[in-house]
């Protein structure tokens, strides 16, 4: 028989083994949410992360003068250029004699004479005969053909008559369709009428059979500490204070411009905000590279080149032109440049069009503004009248009908018989118990009962 857990036996969830200490090669089939990290590795509090020391990432604005030496300039070492020695090739000598044209094909490769093929398949030999061919074939010999009589059919002779009337013959489905007649199927649908309980409504539910009140301890109140004032007097020093004391310097200038009202009647100055803003500033001129005088090399230029030196000429005949040679005529009279693309599309005399610009539709004002809007002139009061409530009034609502205290709840619930869980004994009934294991759990073993022979 299998043994089963304390916590297996249980059937209301709240029994469980004590769960011990665990060990780390000991498989069992329980499972257990309690392992060896959580047991020595216990969770703290809220700990803050460590500082880091790293050094912030800030831009550092260099206020000396830009100098115009870059890192090209600065690791870049000229060294002096040595002329490469250069190979001087043997002066060309052709070979005398004559070219030995022979190859290593015609020196490995010795002819033989070549007999026709002998024809290995025999002649054919045709024999002809002048007589009459009287066989009887394979088909004809085998297959012969049986005398088989004519089924006769079952089908009934229906003799057509023609309908005396339009449409009066019946179709297949008026002869072959039997009506039936149509019977009602049983409802099983319960009734809607409500069945009042001859029992009396017990008020007992779950909640009230399960619920155990347990005596409360009395909380225990903490004195609330007196405030004392202390008798050193306020510093108004700050972290920010301390740490940034400001540095001298001049005082910020404002860029911004004088609030000027502009009137109707003053005079239109010339000046704008960008003309007063930015001001033309004095550029330096930029700065003059110094160029290094030329001075030429000393002695004189070898033009001497690879092929100059390494070509030999070879007397050649100049190759004869295979194209024939053009007869050009001569004319005396002037070309005429007139083609048919000049004389159909001649040049047209095109100007660029002007500006199309909107003519305004609505004239500007010619008088003093008035300072009444459009708003202002066609706007017209009305008197608000409040909306009216459609909210029912909070009246209770009164019956002279006695209340009728039947529910759903009350005519459909059945009590049920409490079951006591068998893992709330000591020992459970109907177990005994067999061992404990690392873990902690109990393992009981069922009792099996006893079958007496007849």
């Amino acid at each position: 028989m299998r043994s089963r857990c304390l916590c297996q036996i249980c059937t209301c969830g709240r029994h469980h083994c004590p769960h011990g200490t665990t060990r780390i090669y000991e498989t069992s089939g329980v499972y257990c949410p309690t392992t060896e990290y959580l047991e020595k590795y216990p969770t703290y509090g809220n700990v803050l992360p460590a500082q880091s020391l790293k050094p912030k990432q800030e831009f550092r604005a260099y206020r000396g003068k830009m100098e115009g030496i870059t890192t090209f300039k600065s690791d870049y070492h000229p060294y002096e250029i040595v002329q490469q020695p250069r190979h001087i090739p043997e002066e060309y000598k052709p070979t005398q004699g004559e070219i030995d044209l022979g190859t290593t094909y015609k020196r490995d490769f010795n002819s033989y004479k070549m007999q026709p093929v002998a024809i290995v398949r025999p002649l054919e030999r045709r024999h002809v005969k002048k007589g009459k061919l009287d066989t009887v074939p394979t088909y004809k010999d085998d297959y012969r053909a049986w005398d088989i009589q004519k089924s006769e059919l079952y089908k009934p002779e229906q003799t057509y008559y023609p309908p005396t009337m339009k449409f009066g013959n019946s179709t297949t489905f008026q002869d072959n369709y039997v009506p039936w007649e149509i019977q009602l199927r049983q409802s099983f649908k319960p009734s809607s009428v409500v069945q009042r309980p001859t029992v009396p409504f017990n008020g007992d539910t779950s909640h009230r059979l399960d619920y155990a009140p347990y005596q409360l301890e009395p909380k225990s109140s903490r004195p609330k500490e007196v405030y004392r004032p202390t008798n050193h007097p306020f510093e108004d020093l700050t972290t920010h204070r301390c740490d940034f004391q400001g540095l001298i310097g001049e005082t910020a200038k404002i860029c911004r411009p004088a609030y000027t009202r502009v009137t109707q009647n003053a005079q239109f100055e010339g000046s704008t905000e960008a003309r007063d803003s930015f001001q033309p500033w004095e550029i330096p001129p930029p700065a003059v590279k110094k160029v290094q005088e030329y001075v030429p090399p000393t002695g004189t230029m070898q033009s001497h080149t690879t092929s100059h030196l390494d070509y030999v000429p070879y007397q050649a005949k100049r190759a004869v032109p295979i194209r024939p040679i053009s007869h050009r005529r001569n004319h005396n009279f002037p070309f005429q440049g007139k083609s048919t693309m000049k004389e159909d599309f001649p040049a047209w005399e095109s100007c660029r069009q002007g500006l199309i610009k909107k003519q305004q539709q609505i004239p500007n004002p010619s008088g003093k503004f008035d300072g009444l809007s459009t708003f202002r002139s066609h706007y017209v009061p009305h008197e608000m009248i409040p909306t009216e409530s459609c909210k029912p009034l909070n009246v209770p609502f009164q019956s002279s009908s006695p209340f009728d205290d039947v529910t759903m709840y009350s005519t459909e619930y059945a009590p049920k018989k409490q079951e006591i869980c068998p893992a709330s004994y000591p020992s459970p009934p109907g177990y005994i118990f067999e061992n404990t294991n690392s873990q902690g759990h109990k393992f009981f073993r069922k009792i099996t009962p006893t079958v007496k022979a007849f």
